[in-house]
């Protein structure tokens, strides 16, 4: 059995009826080595935006991405295709932490004319961390209190894709045998999530709420964690 965690990075939305474009896709692939759950592969790769190729500079300051990075960058398309290369032939699970990549990724796909029959067997990893340790319903642990929680280490920079996806892959790899895994395709999906709310303390506040530290005097985007 092949898992793929993946996070996706988009652009920042300030205000309603802003577009949001996905700007980087980072993956893990997690295996099983003599039956022991392995990371053995990663994937990333910028997206060239296409609707608003120019990137802001709250984008830039709360991604780390740069207007070079994603100008060189292939289209979601080709990028997808790539992605899906990598992935493999074999039967996979899709994993990510929360609902909201999954629902830009549809949305995109859609937007732009994508196939998304590789959206499949799709598992929110956030949902079932609470399912495990049976946390209040709908309060959602964030990804870092989660890696605190189970004392793994974060790698990396918050925010960018790879390495949200590799520290997430951490999570599941410590809790695999804990973990069920469910076979779905998206036309039986529900409709779109309902966004998250987290709590205050050991639960990160709100998506995104990070932004507030950057700029404390203007209005927090409307976007995920």
């Amino acid at each position: 059995m092949t898992i793929i965690v993946y996070d996706l990075e988009m652009t920042v939305r300030r205000k309603k009826g802003q577009i949001a474009e996905i700007i980087e896709i980072g993956a893990a692939k997690v295996g099983l080595v003599e039956e022991i759950p392995q990371i053995i592969s990663t994937f990333q790769s910028f997206v060239k935006p296409v609707i608003v190729p120019q990137l802001t500079a709250d984008t830039t300051s709360f991604t780390g991405i740069s207007q070079e990075n994603v100008n060189s960058a292939g289209t979601l398309a080709q990028v997808i295709r790539d992605f899906i290369e990598w992935i493999g032939p074999e039967e996979y699970f899709l994993c990510a932490w929360g609902p909201d990549d999954q629902r830009q990724f549809v949305q995109e796909c859609r937007q732009h004319h994508i196939a998304t029959d590789w959206i499949v067997n799709h598992n929110n990893l956030q949902k079932m961390l609470s399912k495990i340790f049976k946390l209040e319903k709908h309060q959602q642990m964030g990804l870092k209190p989660a890696l605190e929680m189970l004392e793994i280490p974060f790698s990396g920079s918050h925010h960018r894709a790879l390495d949200d996806a590799l520290n997430t892959a951490q999570i599941l790899v410590k809790l695999y045998d804990r973990m069920q895994f469910k076979r779905n395709k998206l036309s039986e999906e529900p409709k779109v999530e309902s966004e998250v709310v987290y709590k205050t303390d050991h639960y990160e506040n709100l998506p995104f709420a990070g932004l507030a530290n950057l700029f404390p005097d203007q209005k927090q985007p409307d976007r995920k964690d």
